[in-house]
């Protein structure tokens, strides 16, 4: 018998029969900290591992919403393999419940956006709340999504829809997330675990060795080549730490003010190591010097 995880104030697990239940509950808005992400791969393995759970709800026990995304305190520093590092742990718990052999049902209210969306798009089904928000606004910090964002969220709801969340970097409306297919039910706040229970304890009554055949081969269907995608986004978004957006973006997510992005002066040199680089290198004239662009793009009182 598994011994049982360490008990955890982020992420609680409890089982109401065959249904287990993981609720984030890291305040004030289960920021997506690396310990966090810890606690809830630990709970997810814990649960997979108990014989007599058949099905996983994925809900929050806070007031103001799901999850927010990773925690910029945490990121702002890091360098490009930091970043690298921390990606690939917030893709392996994405990765766990997209291939846990349990269905896997978020039940969202509230903020979702960033991380916190990444992870419902892992899920089997999500059944949100009409007051909940989502949004990939990733960009507007200066780097992308990192956790499956860009391979999974296409997948979902469609390419064009996708990059629509993706480069205007808004926040989504539960209705509009449900109209584009994210979301599979769209209930009432009241009604929210209830639905979810509901949904799964049903889905605690199919055969299990079926169910999880069956989810691995919808998996296969719509994310071939998933594996390669994530390796290419990962590898993107923390190329983007240590660029001047990048710093400038978090740094003004903390602050509070909005950002002031560099724009294209030194473009040449920013791309070198993204897959365009080559076709701009070869048509870019030498780049400003950097501390004469700086002078010229301090912000206005």
């Amino acid at each position: 018998m598994a011994a049982p995880p360490k008990e955890s104030v982020r992420v609680r697990l409890e089982r109401k029969g065959p249904v287990a239940v993981l609720t984030l509950n890291s305040p004030p808005l289960n920021i997506l900290t690396a310990a966090l992400l810890r606690d809830l791969s630990r709970q997810l393995t814990a649960a997979t591992a108990d014989a007599k759970v058949r099905a996983i709800v994925l809900t929050s026990g806070l007031e103001k919403g799901f999850a927010a995304g990773a925690s910029i305190r945490e990121i702002v520093t890091m360098g490009a393999r930091e970043a690298e590092r921390h990606g690939a742990l917030g893709q392996a718990v994405t990765l766990q419940i997209e291939a846990c052999p349990l269905p896997v049902v978020a039940a969202v209210h509230g903020i979702c956006v960033g991380g916190g969306s990444e992870i419902v798009e892992a899920c089997d089904f999500a059944l949100a709340s009409d007051d909940a928000t989502f949004g990939q606004p990733e960009i507007n910090l200066g780097v992308m999504p990192g956790w499956g964002g860009t391979q999974r969220l296409p997948r979902r709801i469609g390419p064009q829809e996708a990059r629509a969340w993706i480069l205007l970097g808004r926040s989504i409306t539960a209705r509009a997330a449900h109209e584009h297919g994210l979301i599979w039910k769209l209930v009432p706040r009241t009604d929210l675990i209830p639905e979810a229970m509901r949904l799964a304890s049903e889905l605690a009554q199919k055969p299990p060795l079926a169910l999880a055949a069956a989810k691995y081969a919808i998996n296969d269907a719509i994310d071939r080549g998933e594996t390669k995608g994530l390796a290419f986004e990962r590898r993107l978004w923390s190329q983007l730490f240590g660029t001047p957006d990048q710093r400038e973006g978090m740094s003004a997510f903390l602050e509070k003010r909005p950002p002031v992005f560099w724009g294209r002066d030194d473009w040449s040199r920013d791309s070198q190591g993204f897959p365009w680089a080559p076709r701009i290198l070869r048509r870019t004239p030498a780049p400003t010097p950097r501390l004469r662009r700086i002078r010229r793009r301090k912000p206005k009182p």
